[in-house]
């Protein structure tokens, strides 16, 4: 099969959607297929990932987020890219910029394409102050998956969601995760003292330090006697975050054996954010043994079973969350016994196993668009 990615994000760039798009140019590479990632250009990008060549596209930093690249220029760049490459099937990956020119040239040439719902931009307006734009974001984001000849969802909120704004031919895609690189094995009391010297029961949260992730809520958590409250991540809110949580610990951020380290360091995880269409990190909080707190909106819902491997709160309720947090705290047994069933709920979630049903969607897009008719429902 040849398959091109339009990758909305990508390295040197590391967040959920250039994960998952590691994981799956691994598998394809494994399978033998043939990849062309088209991404935004930016200093220190590859030429080459996993077998796949990487054709970047002139781009501009992100004010204020200048690790953020967003992609410029018009659809004939993309045009041309697909032409000359000519693949089988086009992965629009969390699409919204490119992806939308990417969306538009697969119609022009003919090419199915499998838009991977990621990110919930529309709602993210509001968090930067600009509430008046969700629905006309949500116009753009109808328009483009209608150019696909599916949509994917992380998750059955993501799956609802979209329905309940007329977008169709949805199916539903999870993540995988690495249950041996993220691994209550990896539990490291020397890299304990180190952020909690005085022997602290150790509350993390991972991910990036930018308003849609609501960081700042864990100050709910912070006079919590004998806990230190430990930060994995960055991004343009570090600065204001180390002065609204003081005796955070904030490590910045952490990739490969130093991430499962701290991970598995970890009592309890919290992930405070509200706007997670799926959220991988509660997913290897829970391969390391470690049971979530999250409010009870969007991916979360499907990951944390509530009073087994953590505790879902009302969102915006955090006096909720803090009654959470106590109770896990206050109980070693019942806090083992949550983190024990956590692994057990996600070992068997592997990436090869998802990234073959993506390979089976593209086959059914493939198909759909061949024979000019509609993807059936896989698994609506």
């Amino acid at each position: 099969m040849r398959v091109a990615i339009a990758a909305e994000s990508f390295l040197p760039q590391m967040n959920g959607v250039v994960h998952s798009i590691l994981r799956v140019l691994e598998h394809l590479d494994e399978r033998g297929d043939e990849v062309l990632v088209i991404a935004p250009q930016a200093p220190l990008r590859p030429e080459h990932v996993a077998g796949a060549r990487v054709a970047g596209v002139p781009s501009f930093a992100l004010p204020g987020y200048r690790r953020v690249r967003v992609a410029a220029g018009g659809v004939p760049r993309i045009r041309r890219l697909l032409a000359d490459f000519a693949p089988d099937v086009v992965h629009l990956a969390s699409p919204f910029v490119l992806g939308w020119r990417a969306a538009l040239a697969c119609e022009e040439l003919g090419l199915p394409a499998v838009a991977v719902y990621q990110t919930e931009v529309p709602a993210y307006a509001a968090r930067y102050g600009l509430p008046g734009l969700e629905q006309a974001l949500w116009t753009h984001v109808r328009a483009l998956h209608a150019r696909a000849a599916l949509t994917l969802a992380p998750s059955s909120h993501a799956l609802d969601q979209l329905a309940d704004h007329g977008i169709e031919r949805l199916a539903l895609w999870a993540r995988g995760v690495d249950a041996h690189r993220f691994d209550p094995a990896h539990r490291s009391q020397r890299w304990r003292r180190t952020v909690a010297p005085g022997g602290e029961r150790i509350i993390g949260c991972v991910g990036r330090l930018a308003a849609e992730k609501q960081v700042g809520d864990l100050a709910a958590l912070l006079d919590i006697a004998g806990t230190r409250l430990v930060i994995v991540g960055e991004g343009p809110q570090r600065r204001r975050l180390e002065a609204a949580l003081p005796g955070a610990v904030f490590t910045g951020f952490l990739g490969g054996e130093a991430l499962a380290q701290a991970v598995a360091g970890f009592d309890l995880m919290v992930a405070p954010g509200e706007l997670e269409t799926f959220c991988q990190t509660i997913q290897e909080a829970m391969a390391s043994g470690v049971p979530v707190i999250a409010p009870a909106r969007g991916g979360p819902l499907d990951l944390v079973d509530s009073s087994r491997t953590g505790w879902l709160y009302a969102p915006g309720d955090l006096a909720g969350m803090r009654a959470h947090a106590l109770d896990l705290l206050g109980d070693e047994a019942k806090r083992r016994a949550f983190g024990q069933a956590a692994r057990r709920a996600v070992e068997a979630r592997s990436w090869k196993g998802v990234c073959s049903q993506l390979v089976g969607h593209y086959a059914a897009a493939i198909e759909a668009t061949a024979a000019g008719g509609p993807v059936e429902q896989l698994n609506p």
